[in-house]
């Protein structure tokens, strides 16, 4: 790994990478690092992505996904003795991830301007998911944990990578992460067949906290964050960083919120905000 030191700060994937070994789990290994020059010698998880596998080899795609649910699941409770040394996801890192929603598709990407209707229903949605995000119990976050990140391994599969950014936060975000992939697609009888495989596979104690139907708004709910801030995400990888073809998944992203919101009346002002104002914009534009 190269991470020039005035651009990142490898510390927190050396710690990180630390406490899933700790787990074992299969992450790289950290062999040797020059914290003063940037450069870390990690064990090689190889060159297949789940992403790449998933659309070439499609047969495996329920083996993969078993693999990546117990994963998730002894990531979740092995993690629970380092969960406390990560950051939180509080409620001011929730509201700052969907903000990038409102200011970077909106506003930069869009350049729509909010009515004070709009903005009245953006802050309530906003109020909601937070509220949701940190009313569930909290766990061990991986925070990016999809098909782009997940690398194929004959034994002890997935290989887990991108970890530096983890927290503790809620217990369904890295579930939706991977289910409701940003990079590809699964019905949506599929996706809450997996979603209850996982349920199913939670202490007693945490799911005597939530009943399925409370797992389900909080899973449904926790996608609709995810997949606001990262449409967000990828029109500022645009435009801040000059990668554009993230800008080819916001579609897929923005389809999630508006397959989900109608089923709440809480977010049905989003779901017409959405499909009366930003969609029709992205069409225009693109």
């Amino acid at each position: 790994m190269d991470a020039p030191p005035e651009q990142e700060d490898c510390r927190p994937f050396i710690t990180v990478a630390s406490y899933l070994e700790a787990m074992q789990l299969h992450a790289p290994r950290v062999l040797e690092a020059d914290l003063d020059r940037g450069f870390l010698l990690l064990s090689d998880l190889g060159r297949s992505p789940y992403l790449d596998v998933l659309r070439s080899t499609p047969e495996l795609t329920a083996q993969l996904y078993t693999d990546a649910i117990n994963a998730l699941l002894k990531m979740q409770h092995a993690g629970i003795a380092y969960q406390s040394e990560l950051p939180p996801y509080d409620e001011k890192l929730l509201r700052f991830e969907l903000s990038l929603f409102r200011d970077w598709l909106c506003g930069t990407h869009l350049n729509l301007a909010f009515s004070e209707s709009d903005e009245n229903v953006w802050q309530s949605c906003c109020d909601l998911l937070v509220a949701n995000a940190l009313q569930q119990p909290q766990v061990f976050v991986h925070r990016d944990y999809h098909s782009r990140n997940l690398m194929v391994s004959e034994q002890h599969n997935p290989g887990i990578i991108d970890f530096q950014d983890a927290v503790e936060g809620p217990i369904t975000y890295d579930l939706v992460s991977l289910l409701k992939d940003c990079y590809i697609t699964w019905p949506p009888e599929r996706v809450l067949a997996w979603a209850m495989d996982f349920y199913a596979e939670l202490a007693g104690d945490t799911r005597a906290r939530m009943s399925e139907a409370e797992f389900i708004r909080h899973f449904e709910l926790m996608g609709v964050h995810r997949h606001l801030k990262a449409a967000g995400i990828f029109c500022r990888l645009n435009y801040r960083d000059g990668k554009a073809g993230y800008l080819d998944d916001i579609p897929r992203t923005l389809k999630y919120v508006t397959e989900v919101a109608p089923r709440y009346a809480e977010l049905r002002p989003l779901q017409q905000l959405i499909s009366e104002r930003v969609q029709p914009s992205w069409e225009a534009d693109s």
